[in-house]
């Protein structure tokens, strides 16, 4: 009976480190995908910012003809001006220049804001270029080293599926199937220690007649409250010869 026991403890505890990569496994390309995502939006952010920066050095082109323009329109205002014979043309003409001065100086002052916006932009766009190369290299060595983790996590469950495909050899066809069972439905803990009388899966106290059943070894028993089966945690020359295997 000793010996199904450590078996059963046995395959339980290879079971769990199979889990437990498994679920690194599992998570390793999730990591991967953060890391892409985080790298994305540094892309899509530095792209924004230039898109805009675009946007306002075309403006600022465009404000630079209009200026261009008025001037062209102020100075022939002014020659037009000297060639006036009639006050009410000359009003006309000074109103115009007077009209074509505002535009300009608004046109300006629109063109000074728009170089400070480029200003701006230019060094935000300094700041998430750098911010997206030192992503990019962040990501290409962590992917990397996650591959190679991957690549070793393949290894170890390789391994610790030969390690199980012998314990199974060497434990009873029925017995394993109640094992199999009682992993599937117990979250993974088909077999338990009772310590002090108690389940340490369920934390509920054996009955003293199963108790004294338990201690005894003579047969494989079950935890009468959550099925699992138990064996005595506390039997000292048992759990050497567990930390000697």
């Amino acid at each position: 009976m000793e010996k199904k026991v450590k078996l059963l403890i046995g395959l339980q505890d290879c079971d769990n480190r199979i889990r437990d990569a498994q679920t690194q496994k599992k998570e390793k390309p999730i990591q991967i995908e953060g890391l892409q995502r985080e790298l994305e939006t540094s892309e899509a952010q530095l792209k924004a910012s230039l898109d805009e920066l675009e946007l306002n050095k075309r403006a600022r082109r465009e404000s630079e003809r209009g200026i261009e323009e008025l001037e062209d329109r102020i100075k022939k205002s002014n020659i037009k001006l000297n060639n006036i014979k009639s006050n009410k043309e000359y009003a006309a003409v000074l109103k115009e220049l007077d009209d074509l001065e505002k535009e300009k100086t608004r046109t300006e002052d629109n063109l000074i804001e728009i170089m400070e916006q480029i200003e701006t932009l230019e060094e935000k766009c300094a700041s998430n270029k750098t911010k997206g190369e030192n992503l990019k290299k962040n990501f290409e060595t962590e992917r990397d080293e996650i591959l190679k983790e991957l690549k070793a996590l393949d290894a170890v469950l390789e391994s610790l599926e030969n390690e199980r495909a012998e314990f199974c050899k060497a434990i009873d066809e029925g017995l394993l199937k109640k094992y199999d069972i009682l992993r599937r439905n117990k979250e993974g803990l088909s077999i338990s220690p009772v310590v002090k009388g108690i389940c340490q899966a369920c934390h509920m106290g054996i009955p003293p007649q199963k108790f004294n059943e338990l201690i005894r070894g003579d047969t494989l028993m079950r935890c009468p409250y959550c099925s699992r089966i138990i064996y005595w945690g506390e039997d000292e020359r048992f759990k050497r010869t567990l930390e000697k295997d």
